[in-house]
């Protein structure tokens, strides 16, 4: 028996509306967005409604807005509720008839008692003209799949017919992978734990650590999560580790470290690395190393600091391995993070570019001669990769780029971009999107 005067669902819609809301109007994050209701009963189904709406949004709110006659004259909670609406009238399997009951429900939730008629009316003409309004969005590309404009074009620049892959991959729901300690378990072993827990999983061919599970679950759920013998990280971003090639008795720093899924990785594949220092610009998020650590029981040096300031936690030792997982657009994990559509704006790429020159030259001039650095980002626009580390070395004579295995061998579907490998979502290896190259030291121009 329903305990509230609202229609079924219709809290959980009002405070998807909210948090919807805060990320299209505040600009904030999807995670702080909702970071407010993870306590709340109806957490899975706010989160579900939320980033659905996000990931469909730029296709959403233009019908949404066609039927308004002054959209912007919407308060932005009723605007996010209508789109948030919309959004499980066409992608969920709810009754259109419940959704628009929860939705009137939710608008005196949201204390916009006013405005029950308006959304009643809306949502009953999205329902009965919801093929005609999508068929006219659908006409431009960027509406179609959800993204905007400018994305789509810097996709098609850099990636021609290969761009309908990846826009069609970051609208799907994404895997969730699991990275096996080695060194406690086998993998075999594992699978077989997840088996007898009934819990439906593959490995992946092509990568020795890595499970997908058929569906995601809570990670309380996950056999030995507690004690770290598994961690959830995405293929794509296990193989950071192995191409580093770090080798015991080395000196290892993990610049822009957070939240710690390649520290603990390092730490796994390379027992005998002498220190291995895990530095992030972010106290939060250095926080969330060290939870990593501690549930794995290894350990490492954590310090809060900006690469580009050495000084102020580097002792003048050189390093012989550095791993540099440079922030970026993240526009290779669209999929995980659908906020970044409307987060991201065209002019954060060139800025975001300098920036990752900038630390790539702090970070290299703490190796060693013979040290080697390993340059990751999770984007997809080549301005942020082989750009970066073009221009790189066209700078810093010290510098040479170390061949990574052939594109092919690393993952299915792998591309050699210039001196790195790229991997784009939607490839056969069903990776988010990472770039990687490796830049040794020599003792040239110094």
């Amino acid at each position: 028996m329903n305990k509230t005067p609202w229609a079924p669902g219709a809290a959980a819609l009002a405070d998807a509306a909210r948090a919807l809301a805060t990320i299209v109007v505040e600009g904030r994050s999807s995670d702080a967005a909702l970071s407010p209701y993870e306590s709340s009963a109806h957490r899975a189904a706010v989160r579900a409604i939320t980033l659905g709406s996000v990931r469909w949004y730029l296709r959403l709110a233009p019908a949404v807005d066609s039927l308004l006659t002054r959209p912007k004259g919407v308060a932005a909670a009723l605007h996010a509720l209508l789109v948030a609406s919309a959004h499980q009238i066409e992608y969920s399997r709810n009754p259109p008839q419940v959704t628009v009951h929860a939705a009137v429900d939710a608008a005196r939730i949201l204390k916009e008692e006013r405005a029950t008629g308006l959304v009643n009316a809306v949502l009953r003409r999205f329902v009965g003209e919801r093929a005609a309004l999508l068929a006219g969005v659908d006409s431009k590309l960027a509406a179609r799949t959800a993204h905007p404009a400018w994305l789509v074009e810097r996709l098609e620049q850099a990636w021609g017919s290969a761009s309908a892959a990846i826009l069609e991959a970051n609208n799907a729901h994404p895997p969730m992978v699991l990275r096996v300690d080695l060194t406690r378990q086998g993998r075999d072993q594992y699978l077989s734990e997840l088996q007898a827990a009934g819990i439906a999983a593959r490995p992946l061919s092509w990568l020795a650590t890595a499970i997908e599970l058929d569906e995601p679950i809570a990670v309380s759920a996950l056999p030995g999560f507690a004690e770290g013998r598994v961690s959830v990280q995405d293929a794509g971003a296990q193989l950071a580790a192995p191409l580093l090639a770090a080798e015991p008795g080395m000196r290892v720093l993990d610049a822009c470290a957070a939240p710690g899924g390649k520290t603990g990785h390092l730490l796994e594949r390379t027992p005998g690395i002498a220190e291995l220092v895990a530095v992030d610009i972010d106290a939060q998020r250095v926080g969330r190393i060290e939870d990593n650590l501690r549930r794995s029981n290894r350990t490492a040096r954590l310090v809060v600091a900006d690469v580009r300031r050495p000084e102020r936690f580097w002792d003048g030792r050189p390093f012989d391995r550095i791993l540099l997982d440079a922030p970026c657009s993240s526009t290779g994990v669209i999929r995980r993070h659908p906020d970044i559509k409307l987060l991201r704006r065209r002019a954060d790429v060139p800025a975001l570019a300098a920036a990752q020159l900038e630390i790539l030259r702090a970070a290299f001039g703490l190796l060693g001669p013979g040290g080697r650095l390993l340059y990751c980002t999770c984007s997809v626009l080549p301005d942020e990769n082989q750009a970066v580390v073009e221009r790189f070395l066209a700078a810093v004579p010290a510098a040479r780029t170390v061949p990574l295995p052939p594109a092919e061998e690393l993952a299915p579907g792998a591309l050699a971009q210039g001196a790195g490998v790229q991997l784009l979502p939607g490839t056969q290896a069903g990776s988010d999107g990472f770039y990687y190259a490796c830049l040794e030291k020599t003792t040239a121009g110094t």
